[in-house]
């Protein structure tokens, strides 16, 4: 196969293309775009993992096998092949990897969990898991398993010996008989077995999960036995020049995530371009230790995002928020509503990991504080630290700033008795740096997770777009957004960027056209008025709210909701009640509740208070269309390393998984298409000019005029040379519209001719803004 570049090293990354592979899109279907690929200018596919996973996964991060590259997407020689096409073209390949975790749902597709499960302690890959063997684990020291419907359902396990080995059977799930002591009956074969099979409603889980996922077991990669085993097909995409970059899944579920990653970069070489998907918050740095490039770009989205809000629409959306469901709407990490559903999780979801830390932190100081108060004492800390987790080195400071915080509520009078001796033994196993210290830095990322992006943001509709991974609800951000932006060019020049993932809430034109309510919150507060003055009472008021908005972000601008478009928002209700947990749940479904939001939905598409929405979107349609060019030409331009998720070069309404791994339209392509031209220029002018754009220069334009705080703008170049290209992009078009325009607003280009390689102008000097942005809302202006 065609291996590296001539040099032996790995081909600069400038640019992505994210693919989503599975069975209905494998390899060689991917190797069959590299040709529009390439011409679109990137430099790398980006591609979601490609290792052995659950049968039909459409999504790989399920992995089963990580010693083998998946069957269903073509294997080990497809692989190959992709690579092969991609280098003829000169693209190199980025692959996304799962360190964290391994599929178990299906336990006879997994064969070291077969094993375990069929050996337990005494198997070879028992330690490969994160499993806790304790006979105190509430399973009599076994590996439990929450699969069964309840305890009752339990008579439903067969044994089955049909096949080349006798397994249990419980309807569609197989297990392994490591102890046949044939002859006895099924309740007592069960039981004879290392694993035991519980309800999944039952509190305890002996293996560590990936958040409240069952079906993902963690895995102890910080062993290098361990991570020799899981990595040693990773380690071949380099050795063979298959791979210049990996996006790493997760770390801040590892145990060592620092020591993880420098293992990593050990096992690709210096120079292969990695990025870990870290949700930082906004006042949060990468930890300088850590030897990667930098994020997968959560970051860059929420300032891109906050770069093209109008924090003067705060007001009136909390307004309305607040005069229908008696809150603002501002979702924050320390609210009172947000530290009350870490508690409902803590006591529920997460209960087995809090008890695990509580068990780890008695065996380490032999403390008699009993366990619960242990687990209540953990969940106390946590709730003062706003990170994934504290112990960074980078972190060190603000770590011990919560830890005192937390003691110090903890001493005073109004606090529970006995909570400052249980956190004060919950701060002495973290100071040995142990197990507990571990598990405390790895569940608090979980339970922020689990609380913030998996719950809150769905019970809040102030503003939606808002309410990403990584984002700041209760921020609206700053007035300049140039400091940020600014930072990213200097601290993390090679970071991804991103606007689109395969985890976001909203796509990227949805939060586009979302966004534009912060310019105009009377007008939406009219038409929430009117819509559900006009339709059936939803669910609760919240929830009323939460889908209009979302459905204004997709609505069809003619007001003809097709069959398919109705069917998705349709699913996307149903997942977003059940993750807000208002009044139904995935562990609890309420079909009431659950109708309800189905017929307010139904009476929106086909009554007349879709016509109040259709009158709305046709009014905004274009400003969102205008946010959507801007924000993309701020990432493509911008610092950092951008990734375009598959068909974001055209316009795109994707919602919530799975909505966003529909199969990509490839006909749609289309070089007049505006969105396509931006796309197709802004990354074939990064792969003319690279010094430009990753470890370039980035320096502020400001405008002179009545409109000139429309504008954002900004040079980039070599950093060592002149500035040869201007981004120009424009802010809160609805407000410049109904404000009369650019009038006599201009900038100062500098010296020298400049060409906006989007429409062929040429301007020279101070400019008229008018002219620039004739034919769209941004420019893309080069001296040649």
């Amino acid at each position: 196969m065609i291996g590296r570049m001539a040099t032996g090293e790995p081909r600069p990354v400038g640019a992505t293309y994210r693919l989503q592979l599975g069975p209905s899109f494998t390899f060689d279907d991917a190797a069959r775009r590299v040709p529009y690929l390439a011409d679109l200018g990137v430099t790398h596919l980006y591609l979601s993992p490609v290792l052995e996973a659950v049968h039909g996964s459409t999504h790989g991060y399920d992995v089963t096998d990580p010693t083998t590259v998946r069957a269903e997407l073509g294997g080990r020689k497809g692989l190959e092949r992709l690579a092969d096409a991609a280098h003829v073209d000169g693209l190199g390949l980025v692959i996304d990897i799962v360190p964290n975790h391994l599929g178990v749902g299906r336990a006879e597709q997994n064969p070291w969990w077969w094993d375990v499960l069929r050996s337990g302690r005494e198997s070879a890959f028992a330690h490969y898991f994160d499993i806790e063997w304790d006979p105190r684990n509430g399973a009599g020291g076994k590996l439990a398993l929450p699969v069964l419907a309840s305890e009752e359902d339990a008579a439903a396990i067969t044994v089955d010996r049909s096949g080349p080995e006798p397994v249990l059977r419980y309807h569609d799930r197989t297990f392994p008989l490591g102890r046949d002591v044939g002859g006895l009956d099924v309740e007592r074969l069960h039981y004879a077995q290392p694993y035991r099979l519980v309800p999944w409603t039952s509190p305890v889980r002996s293996y560590r999960r990936f958040f409240t996922v069952d079906d993902l077991a963690a895995v102890r990669v910080e062993d290098p036995e361990v991570f020799t085993a899981t990595h040693a097909e990773v380690g071949s995409w380099f050795a063979d020049g298959i791979a210049d970059g990996l996006r790493v899944d997760h770390p801040d579920g590892l145990a060592d995530p620092v020591g993880y990653l420098r293992m990593l970069r050990e096992l690709t070489g210096p120079s292969a371009w990695i990025v870990i998907e870290k949700i930082l918050e906004a006042d949060e740095p990468v930890e300088p230790e850590l030897p990667v490039d930098g994020t997968t770009g959560y970051d860059a989205l929420r300032e891109i995002g906050h770069a093209l809000l109008d924090p003067a629409g705060e007001t009136g959306l909390s307004a309305l928020h607040e005069r229908w469901t008696g809150d603002d709407g501002a979702v924050r990490w320390n609210s009172g509503a947000t530290l009350r559903l870490r508690g409902e999780l803590a006591a529920a979801d997460l209960r087995p990991e809090f008890l695990r830390l509580a068990r780890a932190i008695h065996r380490e100081i032999a403390t008699a504080v009993p366990l619960d108060d242990l687990a209540d004492a953990a969940l106390f800390w946590m709730n003062e630290i706003p990170y994934y987790r504290d112990d960074y080195p980078v972190l060190a400071a603000r770590s011990a700033a919560a830890r005192r915080r937390a003691l110090d509520a903890a001493g005073s009078a109004g606090a529970e008795p006995g909570l400052r001796p249980a956190l004060e033994a919950v701060a002495a196993a973290r100071d040995r740096g142990g197990e507990s210290a571990r598990r405390f830095a790895q569940l608090t990322g979980a339970l922020s997770a689990k609380a913030l992006e998996d719950t809150a943001f769905y019970r809040s509709a102030r503003l939606v777009s808002l309410q990403e991974v990584g984002g700041a609800p209760s921020d609206f951000g700053p007035s300049d957004p140039h400091p940020a932006l600014a930072r990213r060019a200097t601290d993390r020049p090679a970071a991804m960027t991103a606007l689109t993932t395969h985890d976001t809430k909203r796509g990227e034109d949805v939060r586009a056209r979302i966004g534009v309510l912060s310019q105009c919150p009377w007008d939406w507060a009219v038409t929430v008025d009117r819509c559900l003055s006009l339709l059936p009472p939803p669910p609760d008021p919240m929830t009323g709210l939460f889908l209009l908005q979302n459905a204004f972000g997709v609505w069809p601008e003619d007001g003809v909701a097709s069959d398919a478009l109705r069917a998705r928002l349709h699913a996307y209700a149903e997942k977003a009640m059940r993750e807000g947990r208002i009044g139904t749940s995935w562990r609890s479904p309420d079909d009431a509740f659950e109708a309800a939001g189905h017929a307010f939905l139904d009476s929106l598409f086909d009554g007349p208070a879709g016509a109040a929405m259709t009158e709305l979107v046709g009014e905004l349609a274009r400003h969102g269309r205008s946010d959507a060019l801007a924000q993309k030409l701020l990432q493509l331009a911008g610092p950092g390393v951008p990734d375009v998720y598959q068909g974001t070069e055209r316009w795109e309404d994707s919602l919530v998984d799975p909505d966003n791994r529909r199969p990509v339209d490839w006909s749609g392509a289309d070089e007049a298409h505006p969105k396509q031209h931006l796309v197709r220029t802004a990354l074939r002018l990064r792969r003319e000019r690279p010094d430009s754009f990753v470890g370039g220069s980035y320096r502020p334009l400001l405008a002179e005029g009545p409109a000139a705080d429309h504008l954002l703008a900004f040079h980039r170049g070599p950093d060592a040379g002149a500035p040869d290209v201007a981004v120009l992009a424009t802010r809160h078009s609805l407000r410049l519209e109904r404000a009369g325009g650019w009038r006599d607003t201009r900038l100062e280009l500098g010296d020298g001719a400049w060409t906006d390689r989007l429409t062929g102008h040429v301007a020279t000097g101070r400019t008229a803004l008018q002219e620039l942005f004739l034919e769209h809302p941004v420019a893309l202006l080069v001296r040649e």
